[in-house]
């Protein structure tokens, strides 16, 4: 098992939340662009300044906040404690008026069901695996607390509205990268590391945090529900190791790892930024916003990635003040850091 030293100095909680916000904000207007498009539109880099004052962000970034307060607010992290204020945080953000940035319908689904009162077993989407369940997980990945409970608050999160199992699965690698990249663990060795873990859990059924959401989906056991999660989290790895061997064509990263907007896909090519530009935060971001597929998440996820790994010197430092919701960035990224 990893040892969970954590990193402060370098400000890597502030690093990571921010780069997911910097990630978001320059994705939002690449979204639904073609690659040629965006190019044309900001030249072959891709866009690498942050645009408006502030620079707005997606539902990514909102949806990020609202695990993070919830993290923040519970007196322990326990499924009794911590459902409740994650259910309410995410019902806040439902009818918030600025819910206005084509917010994912699974969420908006399933957040209509939990306003009904519905047990989030019964109200969240089974058959989703969309990104949004692990849009949003970082901060589960910024807490000092063992990798169970780390895997059990990742999939509870996600389950919230997203019940496939592969949404669950994608969410714990997700917020596991972050714990991993904050502990020192370089980027490069990431993959590996990621697959390790997606095999040693392959049959692990987080009950206590998921209850019978296994019987919903129709599986004919927990182990059998789960590790079809983690073998489409497998599956996707294995492309990105082999994509990672071979030299960088430039293209679009999305043709060897998928378009991101599925959980798995997501994950995995965020990391493909990630890994290729190590050496260059705002390339990784630029990279992950110039993609035929969900960029904003894609880029969202990259900054993440990076920011955990390097810090808040990853980042430009007149972008702090520029971006959207800067103050709530900087509160959980100072209680975390």
């Amino acid at each position: 098992m990893m040892a969970a030293v954590i990193h402060t100095s370098a400000l890597r909680a502030s690093g990571s939340l921010f780069g997911l916000a910097y990630g978001d904000a320059l994705g939002k207007p690449t979204e639904f662009l073609t690659v040629a498009e965006i190019e044309r539109r900001y030249g072959p880099g891709g866009p690498r300044e942050l645009s408006g004052e502030p620079a707005l962000v997606t539902d990514d970034t909102q949806m990020a906040l609202a695990v993070g307060w919830a993290l923040h607010e519970t007196p322990s992290f326990t499924p009794e404690a911590v459902q409740p204020l994650l259910r309410r945080r995410f019902l806040a953000w439902a009818v918030s008026p600025d819910n206005n940035r084509a917010p994912g319908m699974t969420c908006l689904r399933a957040c209509a069901e939990l306003s009904r009162g519905a047990r989030w077993q019964e109200a969240t989407v089974v058959g989703s695996k969309g990104c949004g369940a692990n849009m949003r997980v970082t901060p589960v990945g910024l807490l000092d607390t063992d990798l169970d409970t780390l895997a059990g608050l990742a999939q509870l999160q996600a389950g919230l509205t997203h019940g496939h199992p592969t949404g669950l699965a994608a969410s714990e690698l997700t917020a596991y990268a972050v714990f991993a990249l904050r502990t020192g663990v370089p980027l490069a060795e990431l993959p590996g590391v990621l697959t390790e873990r997606a095999l040693s859990q392959r049959l692990v059924y987080q009950e206590r945090w998921l209850g019978d959401l296994w019987q919903r989906a129709g599986s004919g056991a927990p182990e059998e529900f789960i590790a079809q999660g983690w073998d489409d989290c497998l599956a996707v790895l294995r492309r990105l190791t082999t994509a990672l061997a071979e030299p960088d064509d430039g293209a679009d990263p999305c043709r060897v790892t998928g378009e991101g907007w599925v959980a798995e896909e997501a994950l995995a090519t965020a990391l493909l930024c990630a890994v290729r530009h190590a050496d260059d935060p705002v390339s990784a971001l630029a990279r992950g916003a110039t993609t035929a597929g969900d960029s904003d998440s894609i880029a969202a996820l990259a900054g993440a990635f990076v920011g955990a790994a390097v810090g808040m010197t990853a980042w430009p430092r007149e972008w702090a003040d520029r971006i959207e919701y800067a103050d709530q960035l900087a509160a959980l990224g100072a209680a975390w850091d």
